[in-house]
């Protein structure tokens, strides 16, 4: 009996090992901090703009909007695409200066249809894989909640990121611990350009 158990538990120690040495080495764990202060939307093709003109804002801060899809040029044949909002807005009151006494300019972006470097896409066993514009601060978990979690199927905890930003380095991520068990030391920031993967589990 003894040199049986002792030849199934060297058994049992070599299985482990072929398996160990056959397994994917794991990706290092995302950074749980990585979003910058300094970052700003930058508009690109197919991106609908929302633009409101405040007239003179100290008497009636009478307003008149525009809605359209930008094709790179707005006032005068101004180019749209490469602005952050906030830029684009002030490019626009320099040039409504001529004619407008002291406009005030807003100009929001409504839907995203721009660069991937500007946007978080979820491929694999989300319930519902998408692309996701990126907001300042976004988490996993605020993407996660966007796309529907994960499927019945989903290896959760072996989600990776990969960061586009970040030369294609890819990081692990765990989703199962995040939203099945509510792990919020499992939640990290999102960059622009972020891909979500989960896999399929082995059952």
């Amino acid at each position: 009996m003894g040199h049986w158990y002792r030849f199934l538990v060297a058994a049992a120690v070599a299985l482990s090992a072929l398996l160990a040495g056959c397994a994917t080495p794991a990706f290092p764990p995302a950074p749980a901090q990585a979003a910058s202060a300094a970052y700003r939307y930058v508009i690109g093709p197919g991106d609908l703009l929302n633009i409101v003109v405040f007239r003179n804002p100290t008497s009636r801060r009478r307003c008149r909007s525009a809605r359209r899809q930008d094709r790179g040029a707005l006032v005068e044949d101004m180019p749209a695409i490469g602005k952050d909002p906030a830029t684009l807005a002030r490019d626009i009151e320099k040039a409504l200066s001529k004619f407008i006494r002291d406009p005030i300019v807003s100009v929001v972006v409504t839907t995203f249809g721009g660069a991937y470097s500007e946007q978080i896409r979820v491929v694999g066993e989300a319930t519902r894989p998408q692309v996701l514009p990126y907001r300042q601060k976004m988490t996993l978990l605020d993407v996660m909640i966007t796309v529907g979690g994960i499927t019945e199927f989903a290896d959760g905890n072996g989600a990776t990121i990969l960061r586009t930003s970040d030369g294609n380095k890819q990081y692990s991520v765990r989703l199962r611990d995040l939203l099945k068990r509510g792990d919020v030391s499992a939640n990290v920031e999102m960059l622009p350009g972020d891909v979500v993967i989960i896999p399929q589990g082995w059952f």
